[in-house]
């Protein structure tokens, strides 16, 4: 079990890293390589041989391996991103990159996303070297930098580039999962991520004839790029199931002594209550309209208007999404990737998910782990491209007046003093078994 220091150590890391402003703007406009020393320094204190990658000065990434006892066993990728979103202090009760502890909770953005779990791997790591602890598997650990951006500086780079340190890597853990998710009625339930959705940024362009305001204009690419994005956004996407929803649904029915009828989901979720937030989003595909861009002036036509559409598919699905784009945005809009990732599907039945299960249950007795699929998307995405099965387990318990999943890009982020105890314990508990 993690010792006093590893507890000490933890919260400390955590209110440390959020110090360290790492905010990501996208295009380039971030800075990760404080964090990166601060993390390669404490694993070279545990005696580990922390390697720095850059693919651009100043995003960097830290990678290191941690032998373990039986030479004949499949390696396992425990990462964490460095990088956080940005933060508008003015919006915040408490300075966003304070890393303030007050009344058992450190503060700061990255408190849940994800210099917590960061934190956590740090404190494992060290609590190790000071026991004499091996793991039974070699355990690759790994900080990266943007991920909260397109993640070309930081885990596709290394996937890219370096595949030599991850070698023998067959899974991997890293944020979203093992949280507690209260369901009104004094349940306390540990959703373990066994899956995402697949990442389709899109950019949809509209062409048309430039003019006078004042005109007949029936080639007005605003016009057009407005029904495209109207019929997008008004879509109703069919139920798709993939075995990590169907898992989910099945166990949480069961739970909650309803029919687990898989045939009829939308009247499945109504009977689950507030536990169906753990599923709801990830029974269909979706397509969110969510940036426009046309014109320079009131009296002028322009000739081309532009959109941006986040959107997610499930595991399997990616040709039906492409073939849905193709017809709603009809033939004078033209639709792109701006930015891809593969969906993802994690095995329920396997032994690292069985012994993540273990660990929570452990330390959270009372609580009930069920798998779920991630509505969006992790590094493990592209560390899928080694063949690296990801799953979501950052384990942390929390009060029921904390809402975790509106922590996440929100304002006020925090992490109580007591979820990075139990987060410590757990993946000490699970790391050493793995």
């Amino acid at each position: 079990m993690a010792d006093q220091q590893a507890l000490d150590e933890v919260v400390r890391f955590t209110s440390e890293l959020i110090r360290i402003d790492t905010s990501n703007f996208g295009g380039g406009d971030c800075q990760e390589r404080p964090a990166a020393e601060y993390a390669a320094e404490r694993l070279a204190g545990a005696g580990l041989e922390p390697i720095l990658l850059e693919r651009t000065a100043g995003r960097t990434n830290v990678v290191a391996r941690i032998e373990g006892t039986d030479t004949t066993a499949n390696a396992l990728l425990v990462h964490g991103h460095l990088d956080v979103v940005p933060a508008q202090a003015a919006d915040w009760s408490v300075g966003p990159f304070s890393g303030e502890v007050r009344d058992g909770v450190v503060w700061g953005r990255g408190a849940v996303d994800m210099k917590n779990m960061d934190a956590m791997i740090l404190a494992v790591v060290r609590a190790w070297a000071r026991e004499g602890v091996r793991p039974r598997r070699d355990i690759v650990v790994a900080f990266t930098a943007d991920e909260e951006a397109s993640a070309e500086d930081g885990s596709g780079f290394l996937a890219d580039h370096h595949p030599e340190l991850f070698e023998g890597c067959t899974e991997g853990v890293s944020e979203s999962g093992a949280f507690t998710f209260h369901d009104g009625t004094g349940r306390r339930l540990y959703p373990i991520a066994a899956g995402e959705r697949g990442t389709a940024w899109l950019k949809l362009t509209a062409h048309g004839r430039a003019g006078h305001g004042s005109k007949v204009n029936k080639e007005n690419a605003v016009t057009r790029l407005a029904a495209a994005v109207t019929r997008i956004g008004e879509h109703r996407w069919p139920l798709r199931l993939t075995p990590t929803v169907s898992a989910a649904l099945t166990e949480l029915a069961a739970l909650y002594g309803v029919e687990p009828d898989l045939h009829e989901v939308d009247l499945l979720l109504d009977k689950l209550g507030p536990a169906a937030k753990l599923v709801e989003a990830t029974v269909r595909n979706s397509a969110n309209p969510t940036m426009l861009n046309a014109g320079y002036k009131v009296n002028v036509i322009p000739g081309e208007a532009v959109a941006f559409v986040d959107g997610r598919y499930l595991y399997g699905t990616e040709d039906e999404f492409r073939a849905t784009l193709d017809r709603l945005t009809g033939p004078d809009v033209d639709w792109e990737f701006h930015h891809r990732e593969v969906a993802l599907q994690a095995p329920l039945d396997s032994p690292t998910y069985a012994r993540m299960r273990a660990a929570v249950e452990e330390f959270a007795p009372d609580g009930h782990v069920v798998p779920y699929c991630m509505s969006g998307g992790t590094d493990a995405k592209q560390f899928s491209r080694l063949g690296i099965t990801g799953y979501g387990f950052a384990p942390l318990k929390l009060p029921e007046d904390l809402d975790y999943q509106a922590l996440f890009h929100g304002v006020d982020e925090r992490v109580p003093v007591e979820a990075l105890h139990f987060g410590v314990q757990v993946l000490d508990r699970f790391l050493r078994t793995a």
